[in-house]
C-alpha cells in the first residue's frame, strides 16, 4: 500500500489535532492491510503475533481476529498470564525463559493457565528452578518448549544472536529425552529464531558494501538452518509429540513458512512497519505506527526545535535506532545533537515553514517500544481517532 505522505499528513492532523503532544497513532488502515500481506506471506501456516512488537491488547484482539492469525508469542510469563486472563488469548507462547517464581507459582496452581501456556527452555536448570518453586506433585503439568539456536556458525564463528545453547540436532535430542523424563512436565513445541535473517534488514540505505556481505552471509545460513532445524525436530520427535514447531519473524516470513520443518511463524513488527524495515528488499510494511512531537523552537534558519524525541530504540548504539523525521518530509536531525530527551532541533528547508505550535510526525525505529513511552495510543480510522491503552497504561511495564 503506497504512503501519500502529504494527504497522511492532513488525516493525521485533523484526528489528533485536539490531543496534546507527544501523541502516538496507528493507523488502522495500514495496520490491516501489513496483517493481511502478512499472512499472504506465510502461505497458509498460521502466524503466531509477537506481543513485544505490539503491547496494545486492542490491537492485539485486532489481529488475532483476522485470518491466518492465531496465538501469541509473550515475552514475560506475567504478561502471558495477563493475556489468558484479560481473554486475549488461550494459547501463548512465552519465548524467552523465566525466572518469575510469583508468576510460575501461579502458573502451576491453575489448570486452566498451565494448559493455555508454554514456557521457554533450553538448560534442565529451568526445570529445577520450577521444581523447587513447585513440586511435580503440587501442580498442574508444566508446557514446554524448546529453544534450538538457529545461528550460523562457519569455522568457528558465531553469526546471529546468542541465545540457546542447544545447537546442533544431537543437543536438541539429549535435552529432548531429559525433558521428557521429568515428572510434571510435557515438551510440547521447538522454536528457532533466525535473527541474523529476520532482524537484519539486507538493504542498509548508503552502504552497498554492507547490503552485499548481508546478502552473501543470509544466502547461505538458511540452507544450513534449514536441514538442521529439520533434523533437530526429527531428533526430539523422538522423544516428544511436538504439538507445534515455530520460527521465523516479519524478515523472514516466507523463507521461513516455506520450511516443510515449522509448523507455525511469529510475526509482530511488520504490523506498525517501524523504521528499521526500509532497509529489508524482501518486504517493506507499510508505515502504520507514528508519534508526534511539537515544535517550540525556531533557533535559526532551517533549524525548527520539537520537545522531546530521544525515543532510541534497543540495540547497538547507531543512527539506525534512532526515529525518523517523517512527516513534513525534508526533516533530519543534527548530527551533532541528534535526538534529546528535552530537545531535538531538526534541520531542512522544510524547517523553515514550521512555526512554534507545529506538529513534526516521527517514526520509531522498532515496533512494540513505542508503546513505553505513552499511555494510550490512538487508533485512526480515516479522520477519526479513538484511543486504546498500552501496556504501560494499563499499568503492566512488564520489563520497565
Amino acid at each position: 500500500m503506497l504512503t501519500d505522505r502529504t494527504a497522511l499528513r492532513r488525516r493525521l492532523g485533523t484526528a489528533t489535532d485536539h490531543l496534546e503532544t507527544p501523541v502516538a497513532v496507528v493507523d488502522l488502515a495500514a495496520f490491516d492491510d501489513n496483517a493481511d500481506r502478512l499472512a499472504e506471506r506465510a502461505a497458509g501456516k498460521p502466524i503466531r503475533v509477537a506481543s513485544k512488537s505490539v503491547r496494545c491488547r486492542a490491537l492485539l484482539e485486532r489481529v488475532l481476529a483476522r485470518p491466518g492469525w492465531h496465538g501469541v508469542m509473550a515475552y514475560t510469563l506475567p504478561e502471558a498470564i495477563w493475556l489468558v486472563r484479560t481473554g486475549v488469548t488461550d494459547d501463548v507462547l512465552v519465548a524467552y525463559p523465566t525466572a518469575d517464581r510469583a508468576a510460575l507459582r501461579e502458573l502451576a496452581g491453575d489448570p486452566d493457565l498451565a494448559a493455555a501456556i508454554s514456557i521457554m527452555v533450553d538448560h534442565p536448570g529451568h526445570l529445577d528452578l520450577v521444581d523447587r518453586i513447585v513440586p511435580p506433585h503440587d501442580r498442574a503439568t508444566i508446557r514446554l518448549c524448546m529453544d534450538l539456536d538457529a545461528s550460523w556458525r562457519p569455522a568457528g564463528l558465531h553469526i546471529g544472536v546468542r541465545r540457546s545453547p542447544v545447537h546442533s540436532a544431537a543437543q536438541a535430542g539429549t535435552l529432548a529425552r531429559e525433558l521428557a523424563g521429568r515428572d510434571g512436565f510435557a515438551l510440547v513445541g521447538l522454536m528457532s529464531y533466525e535473527a541474523h535473517i529476520a532482524g537484519v534488514g539486507d538493504d542498509p540505505p548508503g552502504r552497498a558494501l554492507r547490503a552485499r556481505a548481508i546478502r552473501v552471509m543470509q544466502s547461505r545460513a538458511m540452507p544450513e538452518l534449514l536441514q538442521r532445524r529439520a533434523a533437530a525436530v526429527r531428533a526430539v520427535r523422538e522423544h516428544a509429540d511436538l504439538e507445534y514447531v515455530n520460527g521465523g519473524g516479519t524478515g523472514s516470513i516466507a523463507a521461513t513458512s516455506a520450511d516443510p520443518s515449522v509448523t507455525e511463524v511469529t510475526a509482530g513488527s511488520g504490523l506498525y512497519g517501524p523504521a528499521i524495515f526500509d532497509a529489508y528488499r524482501s518486504w517493506r510494511p507499510t508505515p502504520a505506527a507514528f508519534f508526534a512531537l511539537s515544535v517550540v523552537r525556531r533557533p535559526g534558519p532551517r533549524i525548527a526545535t520539537v520537545l522531546g524525541g530521544g525515543w532510541i530504540a534497543s540495540g547497538p548504539a547507531a543512527p539506525d535506532r534512532h526515529p525518523v523525521p517523517y512527516l513534513p518530509d525534508g526533516l533530519r536531525y543534527k548530527p551533532d545533537e541528534g535526538p534529546g530527551e528535552v530537545q531535538t532541533p531538526l534541520v531542512g528547508a522544510v524547517a523553515d515553514q514550521l512555526v512554534p505550535g507545529d506538529r513534526v510526525w516521527f517514526r520509531h525505529a522498532k515496533a512494540g517500544e513505542l508503546c513505553e513511552h505513552v499511555n494510550e495510543v490512538q487508533l485512526v480510522d480515516g479522520e477519526t481517532a479513538t484511543p486504546a491503552p498500552t501496556y504501560r497504561g494499563e499499568g503492566r511495564a512488564f520489563l520497565g
